[in-house]
């Protein structure tokens, strides 16, 4: 591959309510069983998408009247909840076993799914109920042991932040661009290609997000256009579905909150610290920065990567 993929550009504008609704590493472990493996330049890559599915199978269900937990699959990186009372207000908190507690809104009705990414231990999930303003009491909690998790599987599922599904338009894009990939460095390359080069930054949706605002990936590709966390949604749904791990990542470029993400290739693993890709090394992949500002002004901001402090993990 002769290509440069370079990072370009800072998000404009700085939006938060529970998730960072406008803009706000580790070494390689052993390469997972879902993930394929490159090959030499003369074959292809198999671009068949693989969308894994979250089951609430009911195994292991804990809840009350209005508050169902089911935890029988967190072995594959996954739990999900389902509220079903009437208060228009929820939030769900999911403290890890280091402590880090993420917090969602619990939309009602279906179960959704929310990723364990903080590997095997215990968790501890609480659901809150709103009483009046920002006042909220506990309406159930609950401690969930996870043992013998697969360190990728959280990444390659589709979650409550990261929605597709076979019919997705943005996984059948995925395919496309993949169609003749000799290893999944060049998927990567492709897709991070596409939406940088495809998919403008819409300042009138940064100013005007709503609070709990979640990303449509179908959506951002109809319009092409969306904030940050729009561009790190789509570019981890289309990863995901060929089969390579994919981080949406939340947390500082400087003081500002903002998304970004991280994809592990087999040649070099979890991909987080280089700034330019040069057909075999990268690290930051942020396709807001890419898809906007100049080369040079960047590069200077970006230096070694040290501007970037990682918060949250979907």
């Amino acid at each position: 591959m002769n290509r440069w993929l370079i990072i370009r550009a800072l998000c404009l504008t700085l939006l938060i309510s529970l998730f960072p609704s406008g803009c706000s590493s580790g070494g390689a472990p052993d390469i997972p069983n879902t993930q394929s493996t490159a090959s030499s330049p003369e074959s292809v890559r198999d671009n068949t998408p693989q969308v894994l599915v979250p089951e609430a199978s009911g195994d292991i269900v804990y809840g009350s009247g209005t508050v169902s937990i089911d935890a029988s699959n967190t072995a594959e990186g996954y739990v999900m909840v389902r509220y079903t009372g009437t208060n228009p207000k929820v939030k769900l908190l999911i403290a890890t076993p280091a402590d880090v507690t993420y917090t969602y809104l619990l939309r009602g009705g279906d179960y959704e799914t929310f990723p364990l990414t903080g590997g095997d231990g215990t968790y501890q999930l609480t659901i809150y109920e709103n009483i009046t303003g920002d006042s909220y009491a506990a309406a159930f909690s609950q401690s969930v042991d996870v043992e013998g998790s697969d360190p990728f599987k959280p990444y390659l599922y589709p979650n409550q932040y990261i929605t597709f599904t076979a019919d997705s338009k943005a996984v059948a894009l995925a395919a496309d661009l993949a169609e003749n990939a000799s290893g999944d460095l060049d998927v990567v390359a492709s897709v991070y290609d596409y939406v940088i080069k495809n998919i403008s930054y819409d300042t009138d949706l940064a100013e005007n997000v709503s609070y709990g605002y979640l990303p449509d990936v179908d959506v951002t590709l109809d319009s092409g256009k969306g904030i940050c966390f729009d561009y790190a949604a789509l570019m981890t749904a289309m990863l995901r579905s060929q089969r390579i791990p994919t981080r949406l990542e939340v947390g500082y470029s400087d003081d500002l909150y903002h998304a970004w993400i991280s994809t592990y290739v087999k040649e070099i693993g979890w991909v987080d610290n280089v700034i330019e890709f040069d057909g075999k090394s990268w690290s930051l992949m942020d396709p807001t920065l890419a898809a906007n500002n100049s080369a040079e002004s960047v590069r200077e901001y970006v230096g070694s990567g040290s501007h970037y402090t990682v918060k949250y993990t979907y």
